[in-house]
């Protein structure tokens, strides 16, 4: 019985570091993205955030992508990162935003305030 309830308790414990897992990954991704934005818009000031365009800012992504990255929802499907707003957020495939944790603060699945 004792270790019907180890492995039991293991299990619940392994899917909350998926979901922590994913989200610190999503956090990372936007916040690339982020300083991305940051940069492009200062050397060109005159520049709006919502004409900004994945094209314009993948030359400033520090790892040098070809594209702009994505994250994985919990769901597994992929998402995608929008730019034309600051600080940039994620979407799924529905075209929402898209944050589980309920918080825009938080720093998971999201830059933050």
């Amino acid at each position: 019985m004792v270790l019907l309830t180890l492995i039991g308790v293991s299990v619940l414990a392994l899917g909350g570091y998926k979901e922590w897992k994913l989200g610190t990954e999503a956090s990372r991704v936007l916040r690339m993205v982020y300083n991305a934005q940051r940069t492009y818009l200062a050397e060109h000031p005159t520049e709006s955030v919502s004409s900004l365009t994945a094209e314009k800012i993948i030359p400033y992504l520090s790892d040098n992508s070809t594209a702009l990255p994505t994250a994985q929802a919990m769901d597994d499907s992929v998402l995608t990162v929008d730019v034309t707003v600051s600080p940039p957020i994620l979407v799924g495939g529905d075209g929402n935003n898209y944050d589980p944790s309920g918080d825009v603060d938080d720093g998971l699945w999201d830059v933050g305030g």
